[in-house]
């Protein structure tokens, strides 16, 4: 039988028969934990293994993201939970330092094509951008990963989705994501897998297949397949050393729907309060006052992102009564901030620019917004409480800059 990508991945990690709807036992080749959700993993460890040695310890990882350094103590806790267990085990742990765990894997060249990987972050699907499968799950399924090396699971349908049309800037591949999304609903793809096929797709950079990965999980998703270009060849090469094995989909793979998207001049998009399928174009926004800029988090906190920040902002200033927070998805990508000046220019211009991590996604960490505040944000999520008491909406970087510098959209 012809088989989808999600299937040939799991097929490959299966000793079944693999189809959409049969539940499965798979293989993990990677297993993750963060410190949100990471220290209960330990505890059912405790409770189930007592004492053991985990096996295949070398494919097991601590990823710190959340809240890092930690702000309060019980996060602070948590850490050291899983730092105590780590040094007992022999694990590796990638520390507050490190920045978000999905963008350290692809960084080091553990999350690659065909890969299996699991981890206690609702966004681990992120890692289909290098084609490999990702999932977040509960803490004892990942408990008992740590400890098996496998899962169970059901294998999804799969969604084919044909993108027609080009776009270029100032709309990018966040402008992509909240299109489609805008197209299904925060249901259309729900415990579904996506492909997606398109010309315009050879025009996105890593950074942006990363972006519509992320939002996946927005539609209610497992993971999404964009049908790799040179980009992500190439930088596949970079952190592996390796020519990509890029698993494809069959000629005549079963799909339970296929969809045909016009991206022709896609205009710029942006999520309303209080969902992220809330999506309108920007100009229907026009003049909305803006209070504050979130830059960062796993959906848009790549190098790229930030140039496109630092570009439009060099030279300028933030307009007063405007806070821009700006948080690198990784250590290595603030490195690159150093390197290629920007910090420096993102300093002259007024942003308040954080260390590595999830930033204002997660917890607060650079700040939550007040009742009656406006925020642009990068990330994927506007519920309410999300990231304050606020308003917040979600676009891309070309977008929330531009309101910084104006104050408005």
């Amino acid at each position: 039988m012809d088989k989808t990508i999600v299937e040939k991945i799991i097929q490959s990690h299966s000793d079944e028969e693999v189809e959409a709807g049969k539940i499965v036992w798979m293989k993990i080749d990677i297993r993750t934990a963060r410190d949100f959700g990471g220290p209960n993993v330990v505890k059912n460890l405790d409770k189930y293994y007592p004492e053991e040695q985990l096996p295949d310890i070398k494919n097991i990882l601590f990823t710190f993201d959340c809240v890092v350094p930690a702000k309060t103590i019980p996060y602070a806790n948590n850490q050291q939970i899983c730092r105590e267990f780590a040094e007992k085990q022999g694990i590796k742990v990638y520390d507050v330092d490190a920045g978000i765990g999905t963008h350290v894997l692809m960084e080091k060249g553990l999350a690659r094509p065909g890969r299996t990987l699991v981890g206690t972050d609702s966004h681990f699907n992120i890692l289909g951008a290098v084609g490999a499968f990702g999932q977040g799950m509960g803490d004892q399924d990942i408990a008992f990963a740590f400890r098996t090396g496998k899962t169970w699971f059901e294998v999804p349908e799969t969604i084919k989705i044909n993108l027609s049309g080009k776009f270029s800037y100032p709309t990018t591949g966040k402008d992509l994501v909240l299109y489609i999304l805008r197209k299904l609903g925060s249901k259309g793809a729900l415990g579904k897998c996506i492909e997606y096929y398109g010309e315009c797709l050879n025009d996105l950079t890593f950074a942006e297949y990363i972006t519509l990965c992320s939002m996946m999980t927005e539609m209610g998703g497992i993971v999404a397949y964009p049908q790799p270009n040179q980009n992500i060849r190439d930088w596949l090469i970079e952190r592996t050393g390796e020519n990509p094995k890029f698993i494809f989909a069959d000629k005549d793979a079963n799909y339970c729907e296929e969809i045909d998207i016009d991206v022709s001049n896609l205009q710029p998009q942006i999520a309303c309060p209080p969902k992220p399928d809330n999506v309108k174009d920007v100009s229907q926004l026009k003049d909305l006052k803006v209070n504050s800029v979130f830059i960062g988090s796993c959906t848009n906190g790549r190098i790229e992102d930030i140039r496109y920040v630092a570009e439009i902002l060099k030279g300028k200033k933030v307009a007063d009564g405007v806070m821009l927070r700006i948080v690198p998805a990784t250590k290595e990508v603030y490195g690159q901030m150093l390197k290629e000046g920007l910090i420096q220019i993102l300093y002259d211009a007024g942003a308040i620019i954080s260390n590595p991590g999830c930033g204002g996604c997660a917890s607060g960490q650079i700040g939550m917004t007040g009742k009656g505040e406006v925020q642009i944000s990068t990330s994927n999520r506007n519920f309410v409480g999300k990231q304050g008491d606020g308003q917040t909406y979600l676009a891309s970087p070309v977008t929330a800059a531009k309101a910084a510098l104006n104050g408005k959209l």
